[in-house]
């Protein structure tokens, strides 16, 4: 085991190191399962070394192995990012008044974190309609691209990237643009999304200003046909409302 100082002057673990960003590199892969060969040329690795700690970490269900070289995700990172989730204070607060909010519009409702220039997808309540927005809980999006991200960026304007990535041909994906997107967004108090990471459904999210700097949002995704004025007047009065019940009711942060 070997170990390195940071500019900060914190001595880091290589193996340690790895063994995240291997993990991160299979989350990033998802549905598309690297083999050996990639999972080397990502990490600038040699195969030994490589295939040592997949082995290790398959046998703690860290890692798992499709039988044909192919490398995801194991069960125990589920394990642990529900640990995550169900121990955070805040998304217990947002839970039961995201559900609240579903049930008395109908719509699906997020909670989002900050993760760098990703937003992160903690909490989703969706809709019971046939025609609702999808998304999962552990999703991570660019945060340019999503109602939930630009508010929190709007906020954050440090964590805005130098280049943004067009998940739609509704992707903003310049700053001048995307200045002037933050700039309503801090004179209204809320951010919209229109189409910008997913054809056919647009968003609505509020800052949840209970930590500094800002972490975390609601948002609330309604499918284009429904984004009526009267109907999205109704949901931004809920969803301001809830954003204020939730900062009250939040532990404060020390």
């Amino acid at each position: 085991m070997t170990a390195t100082s940071t500019p900060n002057g914190v001595r880091t673990v290589k193996s340690a190191s790895r063994t995240i960003e291997l993990l991160e590199y299979l989350a990033s892969r998802q549905a598309n399962p690297p083999h050996l060969a990639e999972v080397c040329t990502a990490l600038g690795a040699p195969r030994s070394s490589v295939y040592a700690l997949l082995r290790t970490l398959v046998q703690q269900g860290w890692v798992q192995s499709d039988g044909t070289d192919g490398y995801s995700l194991g069960i125990r990172v589920l394990i642990a990012g529900t640990s995550y989730i169900d121990s955070d204070p805040y998304v217990r607060i947002v839970r039961p008044i995201l559900v609240d909010l579903s049930t008395t519009f109908g719509e699906t409702f997020h909670m989002g974190r900050i993760d760098g220039d990703k937003v992160v997808y903690l909490f989703t309540q969706e809709s019971h309609r046939e025609l609702r927005a999808y998304s999962r809980v552990g999703r991570r999006m660019p945060a340019t691209a999503t109602a939930l991200g630009k508010v929190i960026l709007a906020h954050r304007p440090e964590l805005i990237p130098e280049t943004f990535e067009r998940l739609t041909e509704f992707s903003i994906t310049n700053r001048v643009d995307f200045d002037a997107d933050v700039a309503t967004t801090l004179e209204r108090g809320y951010s919209t999304e229109d189409q910008e990471n997913t054809l056919g459904v647009r968003c609505i999210a509020f800052p949840l200003p209970y930590s500094q700097p800002v972490t975390d949002a609601i948002s609330c995704s309604i499918p284009k046909v429904r984004w009526t004025e009267a109907n999205v007047e109704r949901i931004t009065e809920g969803m301001r409302a809830a954003a204020i019940r939730i900062v009250e009711s939040a532990p404060v942060s020390v």
